[in-house]
């Protein structure tokens, strides 16, 4: 096998910042002595998450065998995710910062099925994933993602299966949202249908798609992390992965800041 040096475009903070959270579980499970250490396993998870790398090539990359890289990634994306934010919790957040109003917006994970898995066949997208709901700011950060399901779920379904709407209306916050989601209860705003519309509904369809769009680029960074663009794995962990990639890119975001 050959070997050769690459880069990751992150930055070091956001190394530090995932080594952080590996030390400080290790301390307290006391686990004594790994073959990498917390800096060298957060590098292989980001380059794992970012650029999409087989276990077998993280493996060779790092010195490790193929399961050593597996368990390493497995754990940390388990850590990362459980400090996503809760939906209750992202809600008020955002109603403490002032935010006028939400996006709402689902993305399908593609994954590595066969024609015969037809519950993960997504007819809008003619391709096997999965539906992870997405709420943004309107600025297009990333406030709180859901948990996956089969891609053949309508948006509109997969919302109120995470329930979404009740607690939008809890929560008293206005979202935007496309036409997937039209009969939805609650504060849920979406654009008119139909052809044939007066002027007043396209003015209103322009002034609606204009605002929601910067939020709904929410996917989109999402998606810059090349682990999300083609699951290999299990479907069942497109949600853990979501919420964990959602927590670095906030992480980074907020560097930045």
């Amino acid at each position: 096998m050959l070997f050769y040096r690459a880069a990751v475009d992150l930055s070091r903070q956001t190394l530090n910042y995932v080594a952080g959270v590996i030390r400080r579980h290790r301390q307290a499970i006391r686990s004594v002595w790994r073959l990498l250490n917390p800096g060298q396993q957060a590098l292989l998870v980001l380059v794992y998450l970012r650029k999409g790398e087989t276990y077998a090539e993280l493996g060779a990359g790092f010195g490790i065998s193929t399961a050593t890289a597996w368990r390493y990634v497995e754990e940390t994306v388990a850590l990362l995710s459980a400090r996503s934010p809760k939906l209750g919790q992202a809600l008020r957040k955002a109603k403490r910062d002032g935010l006028h109003y939400l996006v709402l917006d689902g993305t399908l994970i593609r994954i590595d099925r066969i024609k015969a898995d037809r519950p993960y066949f997504s007819g809008k997208h003619r391709v096997h994933g999965m539906n992870v709901q997405v709420i943004a700011s309107p600025d297009g950060a990333v406030l709180w993602t859901s948990g996956a399901l089969p891609g053949k779920m309508h948006d509109l379904s997969a919302a109120r299966i995470w329930g979404i709407l009740r607690a939008l209306e809890k929560a008293g916050i206005i979202i935007l949202a496309d036409k997937a989601y039209q009969g939805a209860e609650g504060p849920l705003i979406t654009p008119y249908k139909g052809k044939d519309k007066p002027e007043s509904q396209k003015r209103a369809n322009r002034s609606h798609a204009k605002l929601r769009g910067p939020g709904e680029r929410a996917n989109a960074q999402l998606k810059s992390w090349k682990i999300l663009r083609r699951l290999r794995c299990s479907p069942s962990k497109a949600g853990h992965l979501c919420k964990a990639i959602a927590v670095l890119q906030n992480h980074r975001a907020a560097q930045v800041a």
